[in-house]
């Protein structure tokens, strides 16, 4: 399903994380990470430009995940937030309508046809 696409997960819930990933990998897609901080996140991202979609908790313990997904949509990658918290920080929304926000916890399906649809919604950008 999802072909061999590098899915990162940003995630500070150990459990949370490894369910993720796991979900991903169930679905032939690569994980980059887990990683469980902003500041790991932020290393990856400046690292890594094969990323090809990612999975982003909003609030971690060293910050909101916006600077991260900036990057990320700037680099026209596909973003799904998964947060347990009432969505998108103050703006970040409005400047990118079409980030799909799921409230924790969903079928783990949904999580993969998020995914799916977030790298075809950038693709066609």
């Amino acid at each position: 399903m999802l072909n061999g696409l590098r899915v990162l997960v940003v995630e500070d819930d150990p459990a949370i994380a490894t369910d993720i990933s796991d979900l991903i990998e169930r679905a032939e897609g690569e994980v980059v990470g887990p990683v469980g901080s902003l500041r790991e996140a932020k290393q990856t991202v400046r690292t890594d430009q094969s990323i090809d979609a990612a999975v982003l908790d909003v609030n971690l313990g060293d910050g909101d995940i916006t600077p991260v997904l900036e990057s990320l949509r700037a680099r026209n990658v596909g973003v799904v937030v998964y947060t347990g918290s009432s969505g998108l920080p103050s703006g970040v929304g409005e400047r990118h309508p079409d980030v799909v926000v799921l409230q924790k916890p969903v079928q783990p399906g949904r999580i993969v046809g998020e995914i799916q649809r977030a790298r075809r919604t950038v693709g066609t950008a």
